[in-house]
């Protein structure tokens, strides 16, 4: 259960297509616009909204939004898997739909992967930073991920958060996910990177990997190959978060060496 309400003001934008979900399966929690003063202890499932849904967010999985009930979520996006990939992102789960500005991974508006992205490939962090609406440019992202090759997805299908906060380390993992399901739809992926403490320790885990890796390093995991015979890697970054203690530049560096030394996208 969730504390939501009957709200008719239209989806903001970014938030298109988002189809076959019905009124008792979206979960939408951007604030009220002010004047919207007392509505309290309104206790239902979902946001049910009075207007048709826009086209365009196919990246929603909107079964398991819909059964994300008694504490448990359900991974509420489809993984994003380009045949093309060579590298996976997966992170720990994504953070509470109130958090995002667009129906995609890192969804969250002061987190910095996207800008990081911008910074890399087109020296211009707000690249993919749509400033006046305060939100990521959804399509353009989703089109240069197609280009490059870039997956992702998380390491926990399903998860219980003890807090009511993004961090990782209040996560508790309800379900991992399949690892090497996703890698047999990846015939090309040559690493998996991940950026957190606790997407590292998940897939560490869930693919016998010894020793989990330290920032900027990489280890080979074990019985993992892609289609070229190569050794899929796993690769931890620095994390995007704003929290995490070290600057733009210095994140930019390390995605770059990824990027250009390791995997030549």
């Amino acid at each position: 259960m969730v504390e939501s309400l009957h709200y008719s003001r239209p989806l903001p934008r970014g938030s298109k297509g988002i189809k076959n979900i019905t009124d008792e399966s979206l979960h939408y929690s951007r604030p009220l616009p002010r004047g919207s003063k007392g509505i309290k202890n309104i206790m239902v499932e979902s946001l049910h909204y009075s207007r048709p849904l826009p086209r365009g967010s196919k990246y929603l999985n909107s079964e398991n939004i819909a059964r994300s009930k008694d504490g448990v979520e359900y991974h509420p996006l489809i993984p994003f898997l380009p045949r093309n990939a060579k590298v996976l992102f997966l992170g720990s789960f994504p953070p509470q739909r109130k958090r995002w500005c667009m129906d995609f991974y890192y969804p969250n508006f002061i987190n910095d992967h996207w800008r990081i992205e911008g910074q890399v490939f087109y020296g211009d962090k707000n690249h993919f930073v749509d400033v006046e609406n305060k939100c990521f440019k959804l399509e353009e992202i989703v089109a240069f991920c197609q280009e490059k090759g870039l997956a992702f997805y998380d390491t926990s299908t399903a998860i219980r958060r003890l807090q009511d906060n993004a961090s990782d380390k209040f996560l508790e993992v309800v379900e991992p996910t399949d690892i090497r399901m996703l890698l047999q739809q990846l015939p090309h992926c040559r690493a998996i990177v991940t950026t957190g403490e606790k997407a590292t320790e998940t897939i560490c885990a869930s693919l016998s990997i010894p020793a989990i890796p330290k920032v900027n390093t990489s280890v080979a995991i074990p019985d993992c190959y892609n289609q070229e015979g190569e050794q899929v890697m796993l690769c931890r970054l620095p994390s995007s978060s704003r929290a995490y203690p070290l600057s733009f530049d210095k994140k930019v560096e390390a995605y770059r060496r990824m990027f250009t030394l390791n995997f030549k996208i």
